[in-house]
């Protein structure tokens, strides 16, 4: 994973014509870009080789496919792949095209960190 200087800034300045508060953090060579909203903070997206990947699951998910993008495998091809999926590139220099992709990825994070936050419910004793 790695991305270049001048990418980087250019994804944080195209995001941030879109959404509010968003940050690109370094991890593993590539980065993780997070959306802060009231509630908390959201890792909605990733970068890796100069390209952006956002949140998907099965709502918005067929949108990327309709376009032919695929999803982040960051073991190369045949290996474990993740629920993140390329953005076409085109879509970063328009800002109202972009801003609903984004809205979109940052909503299937945010309800991802809300499954995981729920409290499970606790196994009532066996009555035997």
């Amino acid at each position: 994973m790695s991305i270049s200087d001048s990418y980087r800034t250019f994804v944080l300045d195209q995001l941030g014509r879109v959404i509010e508060r968003v940050r690109i953090k370094s991890m593993f060579g590539g980065a993780g870009v997070y959306a802060g909203k009231y509630a908390g903070e959201f890792f909605f997206a990733l970068i890796d080789d100069d390209m952006l990947y956002l949140k998907v699951d099965d709502t918005n998910r067929p949108d990327f496919v309709a376009r032919g993008m695929g999803p982040f495998s960051p073991f190369g091809e045949g290996g474990e792949v993740m629920q993140y999926y390329q953005l076409p590139e085109e879509l970063l220099e328009d800002p109202d095209e972009l801003k609903p992709w984004v809205e979109k990825a940052i909503l299937v994070a945010a309800n991802k960190k809300k499954r995981k936050s729920k409290p499970k419910a606790k196994a009532k004793p066996r009555k035997r």
